[in-house]
């Protein structure tokens, strides 16, 4: 176990994958439902006020009149999906959470929502001119790659109609942390394991490509885990300079994705380009 744990003690390269997976892990995906499911917490979610905010100011920019099949990428446990189907739009889902595509597909069966949920990775979607709009909200396309974000941009495009929109949001400078090592112990399990563990955490700054790394090693008596949780920051231009070359016609630039104004001290940016 000591060898496996110094793998992790050192500044690992830009956009190198953990050896844990948040998104599926059976303990890890419990708690991270439980957080979405909190409606005063934004911890994993907006909070649900702000959900409620977000799907009204989205079907007023695209109503579902003339924008009628949207598409949410990375929908969690349905916040949006459910929402978005109730103001009227045919809805998909997609996530790489089994635990909350299955919550989200009780939902839907409960409340007699015909909303079509996805247990899969969007970066392998392959639609074709079949959605009006896409949304993928809560800072998610900034924790990809760079290969992997122009991956999902070439994806997203092919798979809007002419006109289609693509409403998504990043964080900006604002929002950096700056480097640091912590660790803590859980005495009766936590978060990351129900286990007790000690949680080694970093955060780790690589200035030239605007990324943050924040890493979090999990060590139990049986077994080291590693969990990089990577981000992006973005000025206006940044994102503009990255997303306009796929093609988009046109795109306007929000504070978040509930429609404020952006300003300088805004810590999100929230954009829509139009294919």
């Amino acid at each position: 176990m000591f060898d496996e744990l110094t793998k992790h003690l050192h500044k690992p390269e830009l956009y190198a994958p953990g050896t844990g997976v948040v998104w599926d892990d059976p303990h890890v995906s419990e708690g991270m439902l439980i957080a979405h499911l909190e409606p005063d917490s934004d911890a994993s979610s907006r909070t649900h006020e702000f959900i409620d905010k977000s799907v009204a100011w989205i079907a007023g920019i695209a109503p579902p009149s003339e924008y009628k099949n949207l598409l949410d990428l990375g929908c969690g446990p349905g916040l949006y999906t459910q929402r978005s189907h109730n103001v009227g739009y045919t809805v998909t889902g997609i996530d790489f959470s089994k635990r909350s595509i299955n919550y989200a597909e009780v939902e839907a069966t409960l409340s007699k929502s015909n909303i079509n949920y996805h247990y899969k990775d969007y970066l392998t979607i392959d639609y074709t001119e079949q959605f009006d709009v896409i949304t993928l909200i809560y800072c998610d396309y900034a924790a990809l790659s760079a290969t992997d974000r122009k991956t999902l941009l070439s994806k997203v495009y092919r798979a809007l109609k002419p006109g289609g929109k693509f409403i998504f949001d990043v964080f900006t400078h604002k929002m950096r942390l700056p480097e640091s090592t912590t660790w803590q112990y859980y005495e009766f399990g936590g978060f990351f394991s129900f286990k007790p563990y000690i949680s080694l955490n970093s955060v780790y700054q690589y200035l030239e490509d605007r990324a943050e790394l924040r890493q979090v090693i999990v060590v139990t008596d049986e077994s080291v885990q590693c969990y990089n949780i990577w981000d992006h920051f973005y000025t206006v231009d940044e994102l503009i300079n990255e997303v306009q070359p796929t093609g988009f016609s046109s795109h306007k630039i929000y504070g978040n994705a509930a429609g404020a104004e952006f300003t300088d001290s805004s810590e999100t940016i929230c954009a829509v380009f139009t294919k």
